[in-house]
């Protein structure tokens, strides 16, 4: 495997894995999945309400302005959906189209910067070790930010790790680096504000400090690169905050930075550890190497390469784990630097002593356990939100199994193989549940459920209100003109004309019967399903007035 792996690594070889590898996994489930809740629906739906109107300025969901995050990724997904389809459509892939382009290109800076750092063929193994992530193959799927700012982030860390690694060899880099830096720290400021360049900041900082030098700094030359970088995003705030009269700047600091910083926002607070709790989940496959290669780096740490790695990990984590609001992809740009070092542990074959002996047989248990439990979920997911148990569901959970027990099969001869099984495991396992398991829970999917009943009864979005289910991939598969009310606002709906139509939650039909009691309505057919945002089973059902 090992020779097998040094030849692929050379030339245009790895580029073109690395792209056939990232299309084999982002694609499958792209088209079939319908919207997530809460955060993918709105991003889509704000989007769509771009092309409608023609307003690319401002970002509104339904009539509500949505000052929270840059335009950036809204942007794209207007491109993507003006050459590929067209905004009356509630076709979902064009825009998850952008988040798998970004992906990919991350997975390919990240084998860049693993060559810079480990050599070829460990930035082989990394970077395709890292594209079967779990959490960076669920962003891929996902129309939202996090997959682009992987990808500006990665832009980011290759530039600085350039300019660095030249610095220490003797040499002087061009601007070539520099300009990556800043095109990625604006890029990343307009697609999500300000968390790659405080990445960029802290590491800057470790470095600067470990080294007690800073004079490299100057060759990011930032006389030229903080004004490039303030051009890519000042030209949009300045017209959201003429358009706004200010307030998009002070409400996304007020209503979105500020709650994460000091609680957590929307209840996703979490104590510190929680990224280290969950990194056995959320980087599996590759999670296996990932301690090894921490012993790596504390090994190595005053080597260039090493001190690189660690000063971008090590206080981006610390800054991830100590502010309260917590999700867990909110670390995903840390991941790729954590894969390389896990990818140089296997590559060279570097084994556990002592102690490390005992704790990594430990983790290789846990990571078994994940394993096979993300290949079951399937067949748990088929019991409790549709009909039974698939075969593709039965197929992924075999193929789990089968590809945890060649992996530690092969842990004992071969650590390149051991990292190399995974991915191939990860591309049938995840291909099978996104495309051909997921669509089909038709328990979890109550806002399409909700919209065909809509379409089936020929109630158009403009006629129809809600009563307990306000989520918003409804809006996006339904209308944007489709109301959410309560039980007296429905039936006020209702009793203002003939063919209107009110969806009304099980937890709601008493108040309902109260409020419209006067009213001659006609109760049609019901959608049950599990609204997973709010954590409970609901049922919705059809009144009409005659």
């Amino acid at each position: 495997m090992s020779r097998l792996l040094e030849r692929w690594s050379q030339g245009w070889r790895p580029w073109t894995a690395l792209l056939l590898l990232c299309l084999a996994l982002y694609l499958p489930g792209m088209a079939a999945l319908p919207p997530f809740d809460r955060d993918e629906a709105r991003f889509v739906q704000a989007t769509r309400q771009m092309l409608e109107t023609g307003d690319f300025v401002q970002i509104r969901f339904q009539d509500e302005a949505r000052n929270k995050k840059p335009v950036g990724i809204h942007w794209l997904q207007a491109a993507a959906v003006g050459i590929l389809s067209e905004p009356g459509s509630t076709a979902l892939w064009p825009y998850r189209l952008v988040s798998a382009a970004a992906a990919t290109a991350a997975v390919l800076f990240t084998f860049a910067l693993g060559a810079l750092l480990f050599g070829r063929p460990a930035a082989l193994l990394g970077a395709a070790a890292m594209a079967g992530t779990l959490v960076l193959v669920a962003e891929a799927h996902l129309a939202k930010t996090d997959a682009a700012l992987l990808a500006s982030a990665m832009a980011v860390q290759l530039g600085l790790a350039r300019i660095y690694l030249a610095h220490r060899s003797g040499a002087r880099a061009g601007p070539g680096p520099a300009l990556l830096f800043w095109v990625g720290i604006g890029i990343a400021g307009l697609v999500k504000g300000p968390v790659v360049p405080a990445l960029a900041l802290l590491a800057a900082g470790a470095l600067a400090i470990m080294d007690r030098r800073a004079a490299w700094l100057a060759d990011l030359r930032p006389a030229w690169g903080i004004p490039l970088a303030i051009a890519i995003v000042a030209p949009w705030l300045v017209l959201v905050s003429s358009a706004t009269e200010g307030a998009f700047l002070g409400e996304a600091i007020r209503s979105d930075l500020l709650p994460k910083l000091i609680g957590g926002q929307e209840s996703h607070g979490a104590p510190p550890g929680y990224y280290a709790a969950l990194l056995a989940v959320t980087a599996w496959p590759a999670s296996l190497f990932i301690p090894l290669g921490i012993v790596a780096a504390w090994i190595g740490w005053r080597t260039p390469a090493f001190r690189f790695a660690l000063a971008w990990v090590v206080p981006g984590w610390l800054m991830f784990e100590l502010v309260p609001t917590k999700l867990p992809h909110y670390v995903m740009p840390l991941y790729p630097t954590l894969v390389l070092l896990a990818a140089h542990a296997a590559w060279t074959g570097l084994a556990a002593r002592g102690a490390w002996r005992w704790a990594m047989g430990a983790w290789v248990a846990l990571w078994a356990a994940v394993g096979l439990v993300l290949g079951g979920l399937g067949i748990a997911a088929g019991i409790a939100f549709a009909d039974g148990p698939s075969a593709p569901a039965a197929l992924a959970a075999v193929a789990a199994a089968a590809m945890v027990a060649m992996t530690l099969v092969a842990l004992r001869r071969d650590r390149t193989g051991a990292m190399t099984l995974p991915i191939a495991g990860a591309v049938l396992v995840f291909g099978l549940l996104f495309a051909l398991v997921l669509p089909r829970l038709d328990g979890l999917w109550l806002g399409r459920s909700t919209a065909d009943l809509l379409a089936r009864e020929g109630v158009p979005a403009g006629r129809a209100v809600t009563v307990g289910y306000s989520e918003p991939s409804l809006v996006f598969l339904a209308g944007a003109a489709i109301g959410f009310t309560d039980a007296a606002g429905a039936a006020r709906h209702l009793a203002a004309g003939p063919g209107r139509a009110a969806l009304i939650g099980d937890r709601d039909r008493t108040r309902f019967a109260a409020a419209a009691s006067g009213l001659d309505l006609v109760e049609g057919p019901s959608v049950r399903g599990f609204n997973y945002s709010r954590g409970r089973w609901t049922e919705l059902t059809l009144f009409r007035s005659r």
